[in-house]
C-alpha cells in the first residue's frame, strides 16, 4: 500500500452475510489502524454491486443458507474478489463466507453447490449444528496467541493440500477434524464469531502488517486483562 494512500477495507455483501455481528470485523480493523495513524476507507459492496479489485484488505460474514448460496452464485460471477486476491489483497472470510471460498458447500436440503475456489477446501453438512464457545492454538508460523470465538454452524470442513489449519481446537467443533479454519497466502477463513476480530486484535493486526508492513504497538493492557479472563471462563466451563 503507497504511504500516501488510506488503507482500501472492503465489506462484502452485508446485505447477503451479516446475521452474526461479523460488521464489528470492520470497525476493529478501522479502530486499529487510526489508532497508529493510519489513514483508512470502507467501501460496502452490497450483492447488486461489483466487487472492486482495489482493496486492500476484504471481509465478509456469515449468514443463512439461502443468502450464502445467492452470495457465491454472485461472487462466481463478478470475479472481482479472485482478482484481488490474485494480486495480493487479503481476506478474512468468517462462517458462510469461509465455506464461499472453497471448492464446494452444502446447499439447503446438504447438495453440494459451487465455491469460488480462492481456498482449497470443501465443505458438507454435518450430523449436528456446532454451537457455542470455540478455543484454538494457532499455528506456530503465524505467530498468534490463541484464537476464541463462538461457532454457529452445522459445517464439517475437509481441508486439501493448498492451504494449512489455522488453529488447533482445543474447545469447540471447528472444521470438525480437530482443526479450525485455514489460511494460504493473505488469506483466512475461520468459523470464529464474536466477532472474529473484536476477540482477537492479534488477528487484525495479522491482517493489517500483511498490507501496511510493521505495525507501532499499542497499549492493550487493559483488553489482554478482559481477553485472559474470558479465556479462563470459557476453559472451566
Amino acid at each position: 500500500m503507497p504511504s500516501d494512500s488510506a488503507l482500501r477495507i472492503v465489506w462484502i455483501y452485508p446485505d447477503l452475510l451479516s446475521t452474526y455481528g461479523d460488521q464489528g470485523n470492520v470497525l476493529v480493523l478501522e479502530h486499529r489502524a487510526q489508532r497508529r495513524g493510519i489513514r483508512t476507507e470502507t467501501v460496502h459492496v452490497r450483492s447488486s454491486d461489483p466487487v472492486p479489485e482495489t482493496g486492500d484488505i476484504y471481509l465478509i460474514g456469515g449468514g443463512e443458507d439461502r443468502p450464502q448460496i445467492l452470495a457465491a452464485g454472485r461472487l462466481r460471477r463478478d470475479g472481482g474478489l479472485k482478482r484481488a486476491v490474485d494480486r495480493g489483497a487479503s481476506l478474512l472470510a468468517v462462517c458462510a463466507g469461509y465455506q464461499i471460498m472453497g471448492t464446494s458447500f452444502a446447499g439447503e436440503e446438504g447438495q453440494p453447490v459451487d465455491g469460488i475456489g480462492l481456498l482449497d477446501i470443501s465443505s458438507v453438512r454435518g450430523q449436528a449444528r456446532a454451537v457455542g464457545e470455540l478455543v484454538a492454538e494457532v499455528d506456530a508460523a503465524l505467530g498468534l496467541p490463541t484464537l476464541t470465538g463462538f461457532e454457529n454452524h452445522m459445517g464439517v470442513t475437509r481441508l486439501g493440500p493448498g492451504v494449512r489449519p489455522l488453529s488447533k481446537t482445543v474447545k469447540g467443533v471447528g472444521n470438525g477434524d480437530g482443526f479450525e479454519g485455514c489460511y494460504t497466502g493473505h488469506v483466512i477463513g475461520t468459523y470464529l464469531h464474536g466477532p472474529a476480530l473484536a476477540r482477537n486484535p492479534a488477528l487484525a493486526d495479522l491482517l493489517l502488517s500483511w498490507r501496511v508492513g510493521e505495525l507501532a504497538p499499542l497499549d492493550d493492557t487493559r483488553y489482554e486483562q478482559l481477553r485472559q479472563e474470558r479465556f479462563s471462563a470459557v476453559m472451566a466451563q
